[in-house]
C-alpha cells in the first residue's frame, strides 16, 4: 500500500529537495487529483479520531497488541468477545473473554473499511444483535489492507457477494472515534468509541 510503505521508508531531505511538486505540472483549473484509497482512509480514520497501527506480520499484530494493553493498563482484564478465532490468535495475554457489558474493550474484526469518511462498516457476523452503544467503549479491531474499499456502497456489494446464502443483519458503521464538542448536531445520536485499528499487510 503506498502511504504505509512510504512511512515505513521514509525519504532523506535530499531526495525530497529535488522531488517536483505533484501538481506542478497541472493548471490552477484541473481537477484535484484523487488519492488511492489507502491514503484516505487514514486520513479520514485519523480525523475521526482513530488510532491506527499498520502492522506487516502476525508477529507485528501481537506486538501491537501487547502495547494497547499495555497503554491502557487492560491486562488480565475483561475482554467482550464474539470471535473465537480472535479469542485463540489473543490467548497469550491472560485475558477473561467474555459477553460483559462491563468489560474493559470489545475486541473484533469488521467487513470492511471505508476510504471516503475513515469508518469502519461491521454486521452481525462481529456484533450478533448487539447496538453499539451497549458494547464497552473501547474498540480494537484486526483489520487487512484487503478490506479497504472506497465508498459504503461498495462495502454493501462486498458483503452481499460473500454471503450469498445468508446476508448478514444489523449492518452499521463506526465513525466517531472520540467524544465529540459539545453541540456538534453532526455526531447527535451516534456511540462514540475510543477505536485502535490493528491494520495487517496482506496485498
Amino acid at each position: 500500500m503506498s502511504l504505509f510503505r512510504r512511512f515505513l521508508n521514509p525519504k532523506s531531505k535530499s531526495d525530497k529537495s529535488q522531488e517536483k511538486p505533484e501538481n506542478a505540472d497541472r493548471g490552477k483549473y484541473m481537477p484535484e487529483v484523487k488519492l488511492p484509497t489507502d491514503e484516505r482512509f487514514m486520513l479520514n480514520f485519523r480525523n475521526n479520531g482513530g488510532k491506527f497501527l499498520y502492522c506487516e506480520s502476525q508477529e507485528e499484530v501481537l506486538e501491537a497488541f501487547d502495547n494497547i494493553l499495555l497503554e491502557n493498563d487492560w491486562y488480565e482484564k475483561e475482554c467482550f468477545c464474539f470471535d473465537k478465532n480472535l479469542q485463540e490468535k489473543f490467548n497469550g495475554f491472560n485475558l477473561d473473554f467474555n459477553r460483559s457489558s462491563g468489560a474493559q474493550f470489545f475486541l473484533s474484526t469488521c467487513e470492511y473499511l471505508i476510504a471516503n469518511d475513515g469508518s469502519i462498516l461491521i454486521s452481525s457476523n462481529q456484533i450478533k444483535e448487539s447496538k453499539l452503544h451497549d458494547l464497552p467503549a473501547s474498540f480494537v479491531i484486526l483489520a487487512s489492507t484487503s478490506q479497504l474499499t472506497d465508498t459504503i456502497g461498495e462495502g454493501l456489494r462486498g458483503i452481499k457477494f460473500r454471503n450469498k446464502q445468508h446476508i448478514p443483519s444489523n449492518i452499521t458503521t463506526i465513525k466517531n472515534f472520540e467524544t465529540q464538542k459539545e453541540g456538534d448536531f453532526m455526531s447527535y445520536g451516534s456511540s462514540t468509541k475510543n477505536l485502535y485499528l490493528l491494520l495487517l499487510e496482506d496485498l
